[in-house]
């Protein structure tokens, strides 16, 4: 089913900071993390989808498009981010959300669940490992090779200026041009990624998310078993992430389940938005 409820745009105060949604529809929390280079745009399909039974709320994270741009590196930590969540929940009027993120969202939402899982009715996560699973990939040539970005990101000034050149082309190419279906991608959508990355301050504070990485925490948290109902959604030709880290998974998450899309790349909510709606209705039909 598709909804035709309007959206509404606001900004919440979390963390000392202000951050935009976008909100559409009633019932309870589903709350929406997006990566990078995206922003609340990415879950356009979902919140269309689920808003006839939810209040779908899709935040631009710290740094993100209309949201509050903090400088330094050290605004843009994990746990720093985890704790927007936190505050993000509390400031929309609930105690307890559907958590979904992908990519920069997912690592977010991975954290999140850990920190606070008594926050959480369900997560559900797209295209990003699990943390001890990407931090045993990163050991491998072959999923070092795949994130070559992550070290080139560490460079001053030279990614923001690589992204803004050719008015952003970049920003198209990893979207469109790592995409298999590249109708998935119009040309307004571009446009609209695009203006998000030339907001004052933006490419800089997206950038400082990777800059941010201590890759030795991930792999010294000691990651217990999750009790939260997970769903992770993979899309089995992501050009960055290798589907070989869903692997193994289970051993970290007490209810799983894991759902596989063939022939879609990184940006499976939006390349295969009913397929993905579909696996999402079908796990949470299962939950209380």
């Amino acid at each position: 089913m598709t909804a035709t409820v309007s959206r509404q745009h606001g900004f919440l105060q979390t963390n000392g900071l202000h951050l935009h949604y976008v909100r559409q529809g009633q019932g309870p929390l589903m709350l929406f993390l997006h990566g990078f280079p995206e922003f609340w745009y990415s879950w356009r399909h979902q919140l269309d989808y689920f808003a006839d039974r939810y209040t779908c709320v899709a935040l631009d994270l710290r740094g993100y498009n209309d949201s509050d741009k903090p400088q330094g590196i050290k605004a843009y930590r994990l746990e720093v981010l985890v704790e927007d969540v936190r505050g993000a929940i509390a400031a929309l009027g609930y105690d307890q959300a559907v958590l979904v993120g992908h990519d920069w969202g997912g690592a977010i939402a991975w954290a999140f669940a850990y920190a606070y899982p008594e926050l959480l009715q369900s997560l559900i996560v797209m295209n990003i490992p699990h943390p001890a699973k990407f931090a045993e990939g990163l050991c491998t040539p072959q999923q070092l090779l795949r994130s070559w970005y992550i070290g080139a990101f560490q460079l001053p000034l030279l990614p923001e200026l690589l992204l803004q050149a050719g008015d952003y082309w970049l920003i198209g190419q990893i979207l469109q041009g790592m995409a298999i279906d590249k109708t998935a991608f119009s040309d307004a959508d571009l446009q609209a990624y695009k203006a998000a990355a030339a907001q004052p301050g933006a490419l800089t504070a997206m950038v400082n998310y990777y800059r941010a990485v201590r890759l030795g925490d991930q792999q010294a948290q000691p990651w217990g078993l999750l009790d939260v109902p997970t769903l992770l959604i993979w899309g089995e030709e992501d050009a960055a992430l290798g589907k070989e880290l869903t692997l193994g998974t289970a051993a970290y998450v007490r209810h799983l389940r894991l759902r596989y899309i063939p022939q879609c790349s990184h940006w499976v909510q939006q390349e295969r938005p009913h397929q993905v709606n579909a696996l999402m209705d079908e796990f949470l039909a299962l939950e209380p």
